[in-house]
């Protein structure tokens, strides 16, 4: 039995007081413009949102993985972009420095990241390689003290704006899964070259973008880790990246429950409200049933990476259903507001174009029942 603590219900209602005044008023203008509201994600993290999982000495929150869903589903349930670019903030970059750093990188880094100072971004998919990262081409040779970098990636969330990005490449042979290294690059070091910014279906206010290396220099002091073991660190950061994003998908699916919820109580046809026609009721009662199933598999996911539990399969099974379900209740959704969950005067269409994200980043659905298989057949 999953219970909700005081800290998950304080967190809850501090992020809709400050949503309410700093997300829902301007998320249609920044899906349009693509913005990517930088000063927001500065709040943010004077409200200790953008170190949740940071301990409190590296001047983070020092939460649990259960409150880390908290955020990441209340800031979702307002705007899918948000809740995205917190999670990857959190979980990527900051949770890939906070797992294998240094203290010395530690001490560095995790201050100005945890407060919002810094945005951070996290680089591991290229052009030509998607789910196969060990046959990535970015490659980092070692010159004295320095590697160089040289290659490109993309879908990189905050790839153009992040002040500190986290890469990986390639320091040994094509697919060899120790070939691979976890190196810190600053926007500053020369070499690191802004590229396109993806103009996508939805999470519009998420910035998206290509980055490129061109002899990008940086000492050896800038390795997390052991030189090699960088693929092996980001399987491992992944199984808490994937609860991220199944908390994102629970939010944007619990958001359209909500809205669906409200509206099928104000609209009338045939003299009263839609939400007394079985259809629709029927329909409602299947989109919470799905939520609350999703969230009973995120719960025990967080549960047991808070323990410090293997997670492998438990966090796959909840990213492949939370997201999943997110793409079937959005479009439940809409399918409740009828002719009006077309239009972008009510929210339903935007959780609806934000949802499918959820399916494809950080491991697509297939890729979550390769896992989820490999993990039954062990053995």
């Amino acid at each position: 039995m999953y219970v909700e603590t005081d800290d998950q219900r304080m967190i809850a209602r501090m992020i809709r007081q400050l949503g309410e005044k700093e997300i829902v008023p301007h998320r249609m203008s920044w899906d349009e413009s693509q913005e990517f509201p930088i000063p927001l994600f500065r709040k943010l993290g004077t409200q200790g949102l953008m170190g949740v999982l940071v301990p409190q000495k590296y001047g983070g929150s020092g939460f649990g993985y259960p409150e880390y869903v908290t955020v990441i589903s209340e800031l979702a349930q307002l705007d899918g972009s948000i809740g995205l670019s917190v999670a990857a903030h959190n979980s990527l970059c900051t949770g890939h420095i906070l797992q294998e750093g240094s203290e010395a990188q530690k001490e560095k880094y995790l201050p100005k990241l945890a407060s919002g100072e810094w945005i951070g971004a996290w680089g591991l998919t290229e052009p030509n390689t998607g789910s196969d990262a060990v046959n990535m081409n970015t490659i980092a040779i070692q010159d004295g003290n320095h590697y160089v970098i040289n290659g490109s990636k993309n879908f990189i969330t905050h790839g153009n704006s992040a002040d500190v990005m986290v890469v990986l490449a390639r320091t040994g042979a094509v697919r060899d899964p120790h070939g691979i290294t976890a190196l810190i690059v600053e926007r500053t070091n020369p070499g690191l070259i802004k590229g396109r910014k993806e103009n996508k279906l939805g999470m519009r206010a998420s910035e998206t973008t290509e980055v490129f290396f061109d002899n990008c220099q940086v000492h050896h002091s800038a390795v997390l880790g052991k030189p090699g073991e960088g693929f092996v660190q980001a399987l491992k950061l992944l199984d808490g990246g994937r609860i991220s994003i199944a908390a994102l998908g629970l939010g944007i699916a619990q958001g359209a429950l909500n809205a669906a919820v409200a509206y099928s109580k104000e609209r009338q046809q045939f003299g009263k409200p839609i939400s007394s026609f079985q259809g629709i009721s029927f329909k409602l009662a299947e989109m919470a049933t799905k939520v609350d199933a999703a969230r009973l598999l995120i719960q025990r996911a967080a549960f047991m990476k808070q323990e410090g539990l293997a997670t492998t399969k438990e966090s796959a099974m909840a990213k492949y259903y939370a997201a999943e379900i997110a793409v079937e209740v959005a479009n439940d959704a809409v399918q409740v507001f009828g002719g009006y969950g077309y239009t972008k005067d009510f929210p339903v269409e935007k959780y609806y174009r934000d949802a499918k994200l959820c399916t494809i980043g950080e491991g697509t659905t297939e890729i979550q029942k390769m896992v989820i298989g490999r993990e039954l057949l062990k053995g």
